[in-house]
């Protein structure tokens, strides 16, 4: 499953290794070939012994020694024996947390999300144009979130190749319900999404769960059909009205065809990235989107409540990745959804936002005199008593 070229890559990067034996096999040849591998890397090399239940320390001590690694760390792994020894030793070699700069020196960060088995590592190694993550024609390959910086035409990326999301009812496994978080997660820090769906499968429901996901964390969107290149036209034109049938909260989404095995239209992903990062991290100034919103409101006026007009009279940005706009006005609590899906709209069409969608925030000044009752004064009582006697008198 792992090619040679995988593994000398991982073993380049590696800051410590943990190079695992069996002690039930004992030594074996092919030990003794990647010890003499590991010794001319010049890196740290902890010899695991695994599956020690039952043998003798001391017989251990003897087989394992010839490899000259050092010390071999015996550890049981079904039964978490000496586990916790084992991470301490790694800790020991590994460097300090990434600081504040380390973390900008990520780039743009994309993340390829998807149900298990689309084609999400395949993806990721045709982007970076060699194997560097597993594939394997068998769903849960990927069981972590795999972070993997680059750099292309002088600009720096971070490829975040994540595991399969499956529904609910069929995740069993717990190393599988944290590998779902930690999909989750990625889509969390990530600028921009690559969300790949088989197109031989269509769009499922659970495609619809994630991208709802997707859409809530506010990220910039791009939705991969994969293994296009394998359909014919009717089939085809069946998986666009899929598309636009179950996924109409996602019409500012890029679609993008593409063929993750052959490489057909993943070139131009790239482009599309950049155009969707810009869109997702612009400065709107505020007389542009206050003059926007005076637009918005000349065109499509808000409804009326209680007899009077919802005001809106002023925006500023709020955020971005999401870009947030935050609208001052009266009564903004009442706004029903459907007009904020228009002022949405219209803002991520004047501002050419490509693929980013926009969050807005409402706020209304607070009514100091909210939740007081007005007591009436004496007078004023019985002023209302004359006037409902003569009222009475009348009829």
């Amino acid at each position: 499953m792992f090619s040679r070229k995988q593994v000398e890559i991982a073993l380049q990067e590696a800051d410590v290794i943990c190079f695992m034996v069996d002690a039930r096999e004992g030594l074996s040849a092919s030990d003794a070939a990647i010890a003499e591998m590991l010794r001319k890397l010049a890196k740290p090399v902890l010899l695991v012994v695994n599956k020690i239940d039952g043998i003798e320390n001391e017989t251990l001590a003897f087989d394992f020694h010839e490899l000259a690694l050092g010390e071999p760390v015996a550890i049981a792994a079904a039964h978490g024996r000496n586990v916790q020894y084992l991470l301490d030793r790694v800790d020991a070699y590994l460097p300090p947390p990434a600081n504040a700069e380390a973390e900008q020196e990520q780039g743009i960060v994309i993340a390829i999300v998807g149900r298990p088995n689309v084609g999400k590592s395949t993806l990721v190694n045709r982007l970076l144009g060699e194997e560097r993550v597993v594939v394997f024609d068998e769903a849960g390959t990927t069981r972590d979130s795999i972070y993997i910086p680059f750099e292309r035409n002088g600009k720096r990326f971070t490829l975040v190749d994540t595991a399969g999301v499956r529904r609910r009812a069929r995740v069993s496994l717990t190393v599988e319900k944290f590998s779902i978080i930690k999909s989750l997660q990625a889509i969390e820090k990530a600028h921009v999404v690559i969300y790949l769906i088989d197109a031989r499968e269509g769009v499922t429901d659970q495609d619809a769960h994630i991208l709802g996901l997707v859409l809530e964390a506010g990220r910039a969107l791009i939705i991969g059909l994969n293994k296009w290149d394998g359909l014919d036209n009717e089939q085809r034109a069946f998986v666009k009205k899929q598309v636009e049938i179950k996924l109409p909260f996602l019409d500012f989404a890029e679609k993008h065809p593409i063929s993750a095995l052959h490489g057909s239209g993943v070139g131009k992903l790239f482009d599309v990235v950049h155009s969707l990062y810009a869109s997702t991290m612009a400065d709107m100034s505020t007389p542009l989107l206050t003059r926007i919103l005076a637009d918005a409101v000349a065109t499509h006026q808000p409804p009326m409540v209680g007899g009077r007009r919802i005001k809106l009279k002023y925006a500023h940005q709020g955020g971005r990745n999401p870009p947030v706009v935050v609208i001052h006005g009266v009564q903004t609590d009442s706004l029903p959804g459907a007009y904020k899906r228009y002022l949405m709209n219209y803002f991520r069409e004047r501002m050419h936002l490509q693929g980013a969608p926009v969050r807005l925030v409402f706020k209304s000044p607070e009514n100091p005199f909210s939740g007081q009752r007005n007591e009436l004064s004496d007078r004023q009582v019985k002023k209302r008593r004359r006037l409902i006697d003569f009222s009475k008198r009348k009829k």
